[in-house]
């Protein structure tokens, strides 16, 4: 059951993270018998978010992409099976290229990346998976016509780079990439994003009944740092209200005095809150409309 549920948490995390990029579909449905793609990814030409800002997973994900996640190691016939759906959808683009009368653009053919937690040699071997020196350690390639990768999630060096592929990995590989999701700038346009999708999954385990041993561990990770997030929110939504309850004595304070507020008012009442209180309050009685105007209008500052 708890398989499912990372499953989930896979597909969902792949789907918020590339959705800036392009179009995701999670699933997909392919031709024939019926089979579901875990993550389908079509790029866009434009996006406010630079590739570089997922790293190593914004450059998987600059072709039509296939995106395979598995919790645990994926198995030999776990791998086929992801082959027979590329190999399905290669068809389906084939098929559309003969009823245009065009020719299939190789470029515009799928690529494969199955994401596996950890992959043994055998594995690797067994479908012909070789290290290119032009990508980091952990990605392995099989013969060029299949198109198709094998990551290793846990031989992916421990660089900010790989930090989004790491979230999905397993054990001490995904904890220390929680670690490193936690410290990033609150600013990092993806960082909320994830942390959310992983509270998600840490009530989703938290429902099941059946947890084995890193479900429990990976809960105990992030119940202080959800607390952490919990409590921040819950300030910031009070200095939010405390700052609107204080437009608010600003406003009626202008209103009561002048009848009503007109552009003019308006204007300055941002610059009267950047005084504090007690500063502010005794000029709103004791200053006229000219003189609050010709102290904090717009010329002023």
């Amino acid at each position: 059951m708890t398989r499912f549920i990372h499953d989930q948490f896979a597909k969902d995390y792949l789907e918020k993270l590339l959705t800036p990029y392009g179009e995701v579909q999670a699933p997909r449905r392919v031709a024939g018998e019926v089979r579901e793609i875990d993550v389908w990814f079509s790029p866009i030409s434009q996006t406010n978010f630079p590739p570089e800002v997922l790293g190593l997973l914004g450059r998987l994900a600059t072709t039509n992409t296939i995106f395979e996640p598995f919790r645990n190691a994926a198995t030999s016939d776990e791998i086929c099976d992801c082959l027979l759906k590329l190999l399905e959808v290669r068809g389906e683009f084939q098929r559309e290229a003969n009823r245009n009368n065009t020719r299939l653009q190789e470029s515009a053919t799928p690529k494969l990346w199955i994401l596996t937690p950890t992959a043994s040699a055998n594995l690797l071997s067994g479908f012909g998976a070789t290290h290119n020196e032009n990508w980091v350690t952990g990605i392995y390639f099989m013969p060029s016509d299949l198109k198709t990768a094998i990551v290793a999630i846990h031989q992916l060096p421990r660089t900010p780079d790989t930090l989004w592929l790491r979230i999905l990995g397993k054990g001490n590989v995904q904890k220390q990439a929680i670690n490193e999701l936690e410290a990033l700038a609150e600013d990092n346009p993806f960082r909320a994003t994830a942390l959310e999708l992983l509270y998600n999954l840490q009530r989703n385990l938290q429902a099941n009944q059946i947890q084995d041993e890193e479900d429990r561990e990976l809960i105990m990770r992030l119940a202080p740092l959800y607390q952490q997030d919990r409590e921040q929110a819950i300030q910031q939504g009070r200095q939010e209200g405390q700052q609107e309850g204080q437009r608010l004595v600003v406003e009626n304070l202008l209103r009561v005095r002048f009848g009503s507020l007109d552009p003019q008012l308006l204007a300055i009442v941002d610059r009267l809150l950047a005084l504090p209180p007690e500063e502010f309050t005794p000029l709103l009685v004791e200053l006229s409309r000219e003189e609050l105007i010709a102290r904090f209008g717009q010329e002023n500052y």
